[in-house]
């Protein structure tokens, strides 16, 4: 080689680190979580374990910015305001700080996991075609009202008075109407007289369980609240203190203790919204995703705690159980 082209050779390979440092970095796409609590829901980790299956790895190929409400729905607002102001993507992790979300914005995307009823809370304009910026996962709770209170009263057949637990600030008003409105019709086609228990916040758990033990009822049932599922283990304590037999929304109650659970399985429904997230960061749009909903139900029954409560579960519904706790 002649030395005037070796010199250009060397020169042109000099040049390649000031030429690759040239070159703007990769930007990685940021995630925004909105959490009604003052922690994520113990269903979350299906949707962190659905983002690493799907090759996501915090800090290194996607970043996460959270946001807490501390059961405040009053800050939902101001923390929804603060995420859309750099993130590619909102993950809200239930309905009510979802309704924030959306009024911050109608161009990021939003993926909701663990909606009640998306329709009704005015979320999307239906399941099949959502229509705007917001998609996800439902569980179906309020469909499964009837359902809870059928098998507690094949579990416990001669009960007659049973409190209801319930959540004001759960959901929107005609999701919450809904709900309610089920409750009480349910309620009296099983002959059942209910007494309606309000907690709105973990500090009301308490004062709540004191006047369900006051009313001295046969039996409880809890409806669906992100709250109550991730203080299920304070509110299945309180419960066996009151030494009340109790129908829940998700699994993760009779686990802990609780006598019966009947619902989605909500780390499954959260794993889900994660490949919602995968499936916009590569270019999807939230209208042309539909509202997954659960396929699969279970019921769980707790025998250990059934035989603390002096309860002799028939049969024919453990026959039906998809697991038993013992």
């Amino acid at each position: 080689m002649k030395r005037r082209e070796f010199i250009a050779a060397l020169g042109g390979a000099a040049a390649w680190p000031l030429a690759a440092r040239a070159q703007p970095l990769r930007k990685i796409p940021r995630l925004g979580i909105l959490s009604p609590g003052t922690a994520d829901p113990p269903g979350a980790l299906g949707f962190y374990e659905g983002l690493r299956e799907l090759g996501y790895i915090e800090g290194q190929n996607i970043a996460i910015a959270r946001r807490y409400g501390n059961w405040r729905s009053d800050r939902f607002d101001e923390l929804a305001a603060e995420l859309v102001e750099n993130v590619d993507v909102i993950v809200v992790m239930s309905t009510s700080p979802a309704r924030a979300a959306k009024e911050a914005t109608s161009t990021i995307p939003i993926v909701v996991a663990s909606m009640a009823d998306p329709v009704d809370d005015e979320l999307v304009a239906s399941l099949s075609r959502p229509g705007g910026n917001v998609t996800g996962t439902t569980f179906l709770g309020p469909e499964l009202t009837a359902k809870r209170m059928g098998l507690l009263k094949e579990a416990i057949p001669k009960i007659s008075r049973v409190a209801v637990l319930w959540h004001p600030g759960a959901y929107g008003k005609r999701t919450t109407e809904g709900l309610l409105n089920e409750t009480k019709s349910t309620a009296l086609a099983l002959g059942w007289q209910i007494q309606l228990v309000a907690a709105e916040n973990p500090s009301d758990l308490d004062p709540a369980f004191a006047a369900i033990t006051a009313g001295s009822p046969d039996a409880l049932v809890m409806l669906n609240s992100p709250m109550f599922y991730t203080e299920h283990k304070h509110i299945v304590d309180l419960a066996a203190k009151s030494h009340v037999p109790a129908m829940y929304a998700a699994r993760e109650f009779a686990d802990a203790g609780g006598l019966m659970a009947y619902g989605a399985n909500l780390p499954e429904v959260f794993r889900s919204a994660a490949t919602y997230v995968d499936k916009i960061l590569k270019g999807a749009k939230p209208t042309d995703l539909p509202v997954q909903q659960p396929t699969k139900f279970e019921l769980v029954v707790n025998l250990t705690t059934a035989k603390v409560l002096g309860l002799a579960i028939p049969t024919s519904l453990l026959s039906l159980a998809d697991e038993l706790v013992e």
